[in-house]
Parts: structure tokens; C-alpha cells; sequence
């Protein structure tokens, strides 16, 4: 095959540092959101939803087959972290995160959850929805290095 194909999509989350409510203001959160959006099309991959509330956000997008996911998530993380710093000084994002893969088949159902995370929150933790995920997708953790 003279051509490599590839897709990929990914749900990734990640929270501020200490899950401070660092995007608590919905103007600021909506910025960081598009600013989110607009690194990873930078990077050819294509977002399909971005959600979140004031400790954390969820992507769920396309990853580009030249481009490994810890090399997105550095660089959406950094870029992000710049530009939100221009508001708050003392922003930071976590330094761990969880993807998943997603089927495609999926998609909608997963853009829906992203999407809704404000009504989703009055009803879970984020630590509570964290843990959900981990089981879902059968990844193992430790409760000691998981809330950086």
C-alpha cells in the first residue's frame, strides 16, 4: 500500500493542578475551550467536541497518524497553559492525563458527554467520573499517584 491511512480518535481528559478551580468564570472557560480546539487543529488533529467545567476539561478528537499522543497532549497542555496564564498567573494544568480510544461508532454518544459536562457535574465528582472512566476502559490505578 503506497499510502498510510489512519483513525484515530481519542477522549482525552485532564484536570488544573490540585483540580483548582482555575476555570470557574464561563467566559474564561469558553476561551480556554476554543483555545484548546484551536492548538490541536495546529497540529492536524481535528476536534470534535471539548467540554469541561472550572477543574478539568474532556477532548474528544482525531489524532494524526505522524503524531504520537504524548506529543499532542505536551503541546496542547503547554500552548493552553500559556495562553490562560495571560488571565491567571498562577494557572496550571495537572501533569498526568487519561485518553481513551473511542469507536467511531461512538462518536456522537461521546461529542454528547463532552459537550454536557456542566450538567453532568451537578450529579458526579470529578474524581467519581475519573474513576468511572479508569473501569470502563479497564485501566488500573493507584489511588496515591492518580490526583497529582
Amino acid at each position: 500500500m503506497p499510502q498510510s491511512l489512519a483513525a484515530i480518535y481519542i477522549h482525552a481528559t485532564f484536570s488544573t493542578e490540585n483540580r483548582e478551580h482555575f476555570l470557574a468564570d464561563t467566559e474564561l472557560r469558553q476561551n480556554a475551550h476554543a483555545y484548546l480546539a484551536g492548538v490541536s487543529r495546529k497540529l492536524d488533529c481535528a476536534v470534535i467536541e471539548v467540554g469541561g467545567v472550572a477543574d478539568h476539561v474532556h477532548i474528544l478528537f482525531r489524532l494524526e497518524r505522524t503524531l504520537t499522543l504524548s506529543d499532542w497532549m505536551r503541546e496542547v497542555k503547554r500552548a493552553s497553559s500559556s495562553h490562560i496564564k495571560l488571565k491567571i498567573p498562577t494557572f496550571s494544568w495537572q501533569g498526568g492525563y487519561a485518553a481513551f480510544s473511542v469507536d467511531p461508532t461512538r462518536l456522537a454518544q461521546i461529542a454528547t458527554y463532552v459537550r454536557e459536562q456542566e450538567a453532568h457535574h451537578q450529579k458526579i465528582s470529578f474524581q467519581d467520573e475519573f474513576r468511572a472512566l479508569l473501569s470502563e476502559h479497564s485501566i488500573a490505578w493507584d489511588e496515591r499517584y492518580v490526583w497529582d
